[in-house]
């Protein structure tokens, strides 16, 4: 019976630990990188195997990273343990990308918006609706998640959106919710909800400046809509 051949048949040299260790991270390759987070292939199968075969079935990072841990699970060599593997580090990858570098920036426009918030939106497959926090300067003091799934008033309520506000002592928010259609245009419901929570925010004294809705390539900003 043949040896199923693993990573510690290669060289010393050329094993993905041991070239971290050496060289750092980034002289390793994707799949490399991928094998050490995946730990050990499977029976038969090196792990540099499985890597590779992941990076077939999807391409690219950014398809892995959108992918459920279901549909990880699917790829041989890849069960429910791996797949939560992948999407913690990809997550971890998010969160370092949000960090609170934006905090204390100056929001003159919905670009500025757009920096604070695109490493939370980026290839979501669900809405996801946020309210950036702005002191009495629009300086951001941070970005506090408030919903998932169809933006609807029992999703966005104005307890829940003013919460983090409030606790935050915030002059001023902006509502931020992406479109996984990848059309950036306000819905009547959009625009029913972002007059509803206007209301809501001048009764706690939190003045609403902005609803942008983000799109893979575009954006719509209810204020130069004339809809705030």
């Amino acid at each position: 019976m043949r040896k199923s051949f693993t990573v510690r048949d290669l060289p010393p040299a050329e094993r993905p630990r041991e070239r971290l260790l050496q060289l750092g991270p980034e002289a390793l390759s994707v799949p490399e990188l991928l094998a050490l987070i995946l730990g050990r292939g499977i029976k038969g199968e090196s792990v540099m195997v499985t890597a590779q075969h992941l990076l077939s079935r999807y391409g690219d990072l950014k398809s892995m990273a959108g992918s459920t841990v279901e549909e990880l699970s699917q790829v041989r060599g890849i069960g429910p343990a791996k797949a939560s593997q992948i999407k913690a580090a990809f997550e971890l990858a998010r969160r370092l990308e949000a960090c609170p570098e934006n905090e204390g920036v100056i929001v003159k426009g919905p670009e500025n918006v757009l920096q604070a918030v695109k490493s939370r939106l980026k290839g979501k497959k669900k809405e996801h609706f946020l309210t950036v926090l702005l002191d009495s300067r629009n300086r951001v003091m941070g970005v506090a998640p408030v919903s998932v799934g169809s933006l609807d008033s029992s999703l966005a309520h104005p307890r829940e959106v003013f919460q983090e506000a409030v606790s935050a002592s915030a002059a001023s928010v902006i509502f931020v919710h992406n479109h996984p259609s990848g059309d950036p245009q306000p819905s009547e419901d959009d625009i029913k909800l972002t007059k509803r929570l206007v209301e809501a925010g001048a009764i706690v004294g939190i003045e609403v400046l902005d609803h942008v809705i983000v799109a893979d390539r575009a954006f719509a900003s209810l204020k130069a809509m004339k809809l705030i």
